[in-house]
């Protein structure tokens, strides 16, 4: 009996081991679910709380949580100021176009509109690809194209691709195109100005950006404007000092002459030598401004003021200058240059033709060297130099134009005579078309010099006096007598008016020194010599045609322009008046 008692409560020990696991397994479940119960409750209470709070207490924050995925502020293009003319007419103008760029992520064509978009955008369909980002790229902004033609950019939006957006810009359009090239200059894909006065008057012309505030979809597409933080500012208008007529005029002049002479170059500048003003100045080869710069040669620079050369004859002039301001010559003093050379340290100066003793204005008038040294070589070597510093040569003529050069002047050592002798006569000195015709300038204003400008002037600033008026005037009538026959340019004539100039013939140098088969030809004139309207520089490079002489290549241009130009601007004849 016992023994079975015992058995029985041996077997019930495990059962209650059992049971007691059990229920404490039941009581940690328990308590588990109460504690997730209780962290559920107090998670839901702070929720509440939290929504309570944002939507009657703090409903800033909402506000600004959707207004940061809604509301974005977008850049207002400003409009670049237009460049005119004197006379208003337009020589650089700001377009509308809009540019086309994606979101990457939410860029999503189907192959038919990815074609579409290829051919609207006249772009190859491998090409377009490569310029898309795979989706799940960290890019959000990517051009497709900039500047489009509003037309374009119509018929892109109609195919209502997701991703695709437009953003409005300006873009720049020459209406002269290549006339006017170098001289204005162009601007890049952001409207930044790169070149000629479209760099130098930047800032003026730029304007200043805009800033509003819109609403865009999912899309980051702008669906409503909300309100403008800050107006765009338009650049300023920029007036210059050229005529386009006459710009057109002398392009087309030189060009032709470039052409017919197989010249390498050329450049033509007209002055009004009253207010120093640039009516026109012009290049060739040229270029279009309306296409898009990719890579700069020679015909993107502005010869006129960047290119330096020795001027030759045209240096003459100022010669004699300097000879009539000494006091021991005048126009009619008797020279005697036989027997056509001289020797001058041990070197031969030499004219064409031996012209025996003949007076200064023919030394002019046949542009001779024994002539133009003999005079020079009597003067103090010091003389010379000091002219042509005093009328603008070797110092930039602040024109204000980018990359503007100074020319030079070779510094002479005492007993060099042979140098002053060829400096007299135009080598060992370099000097820009600009330059040229401003010194020209001096002569046809009876000795005054003005600054030189590209901007019309309204109120001309007063001149500085750099020579004798009396010298001036004799210096131009003498240069009246080259253009006559008999002289080195009866091919610069304009019929019914009285013209004054020089020729001018230089060797260009080469990597041995000067070359006797490639020259710079000139002209430089005034008109109407009664009362000087222009002063007109020609300079025609390397012209490997039959001629290569200035009185044969660069007057007949000068005729041809300087007759255009007077007649364009009703300028009356003065060949009859005393």
């Amino acid at each position: 009996m016992t023994f079975v008692r015992r058995r029985s409560q041996q077997s019930l020990k495990p059962k209650r081991e059992e049971y007691r696991k059990q229920k404490h397994r039941s009581d940690v479940i328990t308590w588990r679910y109460r504690f997730i119960f209780i962290v559920l409750l107090f998670l839901s209470a702070a929720l509440i709380w939290r929504l309570v709070y944002l939507t009657l207490i703090d409903q800033s924050f909402l506000r600004n949580q959707g207004d940061a995925r809604t509301l974005r502020i977008f850049s207002m293009p400003a409009y670049r100021g237009i460049i005119t003319d004197r006379n208003g007419e337009p020589l650089a103008v700001s377009t509308p176009v809009q540019s086309v760029w994606i979101t990457p992520k939410t860029f999503e064509p189907t192959a038919a509109q990815l074609q579409q978009l290829s051919q609207l955008l006249s772009m190859p369909l491998s090409v377009l690809k490569k310029h898309i980002p795979a989706q799940d790229t960290s890019v959000e902004f990517v051009y497709l194209k900039r500047q489009i033609e509003p037309a374009i950019a119509d018929r892109i939006e109609q195919l209502a691709i997701p991703g695709l957006h437009f953003q409005q810009e300006f873009r720049r359009y020459y209406p002269e195109g290549e006339v006017t090239a170098q001289l204005i200059g162009f601007t890049n894909i952001d409207d930044e100005g790169q070149e000629g006065m479209e760099l130098a008057y930047d800032a003026w012309l730029r304007g200043e950006p805009g800033k509003k505030r819109v609403i865009v979809d999912r899309m980051g597409r702008a669906v409503s404007n909300i309100r403008v933080l800050k107006e765009a500012q338009p650049g300023h208008n920029l007036t210059l000092s050229i005529d386009k007529r006459l710009q057109y005029l002398a392009y087309r002049e030189l060009k032709k002459a470039v052409l017919d002479n197989k010249a390498t170059a050329g450049s033509v500048v007209i002055l009004q030598p009253q207010t120093g003003e640039v009516l026109a100045m012009v290049n060739y080869p040229s270029f279009n401004p309306n296409q898009r710069i990719r890579k700069k040669d020679d015909t993107h620079r502005n010869r006129a003021v960047t290119d330096m050369f020795e001027p030759g004859s045209t240096a003459k002039t100022f010669s004699v200058v300097s000879a009539l301001m000494s006091g021991k010559y005048e126009p009619t003093t008797i020279v005697d240059v036989s027997p056509g050379w001289m020797k001058v340290d041990h070197n031969i100066v030499r004219d064409e033709h031996n012209l025996g003793q003949i007076d200064v204005k023919t030394i002019l008038k046949r542009s001779s060297n024994v002539g133009i040294a003999k005079l020079t070589l009597s003067l103090p070597p010091e003389r010379l130099p000091d002219l042509f510093y005093k009328i603008g040569f070797g110092s930039r003529t602040n024109s204000g134009f980018p990359g503007e050069s100074t020319g030079t002047i070779q510094n002479l050592k005492p007993r060099q005579h042979f140098s002053l002798a060829t400096l007299a006569f135009g080598y060992g000195l370099s000097v820009t078309d600009l330059q040229l015709a401003q010194a020209y300038a001096i002569l046809a204003e009876d000795g005054v010099k003005y600054p030189v400008s590209l901007l019309k002037v309204k109120h001309p600033p007063p001149g500085a006096p750099v020579l004798p008026k009396k010298v001036a005037q004799e210096t131009v009538d003498m240069l009246e007598s080259v253009v006559e026959t008999g002289g080195t340019a009866p091919k610069a004539q304009v019929k019914g008016y009285r013209v004054a100039g020089k020729t001018g013939t230089a060797r260009m140098l080469g990597p041995k020194g000067y070359q006797s088969d490639h020259h710079i030809a000139f002209f430089v004139g005034i008109a109407p010599v009664s009362q000087p309207e222009f002063v007109v520089s020609v300079v025609i490079t390397d012209p490997k045609g039959r001629e290569y002489l200035g009185g044969d290549v660069a007057a007949p241009v000068f005729s041809r322009i300087l007759g255009g130009a007077l007649r364009v601007l009703a300028i009356s004849p003065d060949r009859d008046r005393v």
